[in-house]
């Protein structure tokens, strides 16, 4: 397999060389910008953004593409580029300063709902299970012994609880985020997660219900994780209730 003779020439000047590119590129970049930064974009406008260029690559090949063509074809290039460009601001860099306005809010409701179903102990002590806890709920590298201050905790729960609805949010779908999560049911699903873990909450039922469009479903289902050790926990019973009366909140 060689390439063909003329190949810079095809580079240059050839229409659907680059509109083919461009749609590959177009295609690619809702996966770059998850991998790079976690937030979902819309898929369907990458979609069809990228089927337009494709389909003009078709066309393209219809086409005859002689030198003289040259500025009209780099004037569609520069189309291209607008609409990879135009396609960007719309699904990602607009909503950057609203995603962290929204974090904020989330936080805002979060903490202090967490900190009063958690309490707070500035002392280590052991949690229902035996496990070493500090805080409100704080286990991560905890032990026995170990003290912080009221501030300290307060900081470190607010970390936490940021790091956990990030965490979160991996599991929504990107209509889910822009549609279904209001600051209160955000600040619902991250207290679930923040007792009973990111990844088994993420693939919960009522993580696919959310996602699926069945709000009510999705907070009722909050109400399933009413164990600890294997049986079923009186506290955890009302703190689910009180998660799922804040999931339904405005619904």
């Amino acid at each position: 397999m060689k390439l063909v003779s003329d190949w810079r020439r095809v580079v240059a000047v050839s229409l659907s060389f680059w509109m083919q590119v461009f749609g590959l590129v177009v295609l690619l970049v809702p996966e770059f910008l998850y991998f790079s930064t976690g937030q979902d974009s819309d898929p369907a406008l990458w979609w069809w953004l990228g089927v337009l260029l494709l389909l003009a690559g078709i066309a393209g090949r219809l086409l005859r593409q002689e030198l003289r063509q040259y500025w009209e074809v780099l004037r569609w290039i520069c189309v291209g580029a607008l609409v990879v460009v135009f396609g960007f601001l719309l699904t990602f860099a607009a909503p950057v300063a609203a995603l962290e306005t929204d974090a904020r809010r989330v936080i805002e409701v979060a903490v202090p709902f967490i900190e009063k179903e958690e309490g707070m102990r500035t002392t280590a002590y052991r949690d229902i299970v035996g496990v070493p806890t500090i805080c409100a709920g704080s286990t991560r590298g905890v032990r026995m012994g170990m003290k912080k201050t009221l501030r300290e905790c307060r900081d470190l729960l607010r970390r936490e609880v940021a790091e956990y609805r990030e965490g979160l949010h991996h599991y929504f779908t990107g209509e889910t985020k822009r549609r279904r999560l209001t600051p209160e049911r955000d600040a619902a699903y991250t207290s679930l997660a923040f007792n009973c873990g990111i990844r088994a909450i993420g693939k919960s039922t009522a993580t696919r219900r959310l996602n699926n469009g069945d709000i009510a479903g999705g907070c009722a289902a909050l109400g399933w994780w009413n164990k600890a050790g294997g049986r079923v926990i009186r506290g955890l019973v009302n703190r689910r209730k009180r998660e799922q009366a804040l999931c339904l909140k405005g619904l």
